[in-house]
């Protein structure tokens, strides 16, 4: 098992812990997480772009000239794809864009982007991250200490006065352990879980 040290939220030593490999010490499957990052984005698409067809542009009922002896090539509509104004072809239509990935490829791709982290040293372990009140400038003060840019934040459950006191800041993001996800660990340049969120991960994921 991996040890590694523990801090509070103002940046000061408070002890080690030691991680489960079978979630922080696992082969990287860079294929797994390919396709977890891929998936997310998918799922993430409105799928609701759209535009005519020649079919479904008003107009164009009439042929533009005769068939034969105009000089010009033939024209039956002036709403086909080559006419100003006309339709568009193999127009974009609605449509979802989500696909399912098996419970085992998942859970290996979130394994595998929880070791980088590890062995890319940056999983910082929070002793605790809690606020007292909802303000910005409070969990602010918390990045600093951490020195932190951009970085995802890890609860073991809704601690809503973080939430909300993180939302406004940019680059900082809050997870709890039932809502993380690969693409939201490798967008961050740094991983901060706390250790109420650690023990959880290791019951459910392990």
């Amino acid at each position: 098992m991996a040890t590694v040290a523990v801090v509070n939220m103002r940046g000061e030593s408070a002890g080690n812990i030691e991680l489960d490999d079978n979630i922080f010490g696992v082969t990287v499957n860079k294929h797994a997480v390919h396709m977890a990052v891929v998936q997310y984005l998918a799922n993430q698409r409105q799928g609701t772009k759209s535009t005519k067809t020649r079919s479904e542009v008003r107009g164009g009922g009439a042929k533009p000239w005769r068939q034969k002896g105009t000089g010009r090539a033939r024209q039956g509509s002036t709403r086909s794809p080559q006419w100003t104004g006309g339709g568009v072809v193999f127009a974009p239509k609605p449509r979802d864009f989500s696909f399912k990935l098996n419970k085992k490829m998942k859970r290996l791709a979130l394994k595998s982007a929880l070791t980088d982290k590890l062995q890319n040293n940056e999983l910082i372990v929070l002793d605790s991250l809690a606020l007292s009140e909802i303000k910005t400038k409070s969990m602010q003060a918390v990045c600093d200490s951490l020195k932190l840019d951009k970085a995802l934040f890890v609860m073991d459950g809704g601690n809503e006065n973080v939430v909300l006191s993180a939302r406004n800041i940019p680059g900082i993001k809050t997870s709890g352990v039932n809502t993380i996800n690969v693409y939201d660990i490798l967008h961050h340049d740094r991983l901060v879980i706390t250790k109420d969120a650690i023990t959880k991960m290791q019951e459910v994921y392990a």
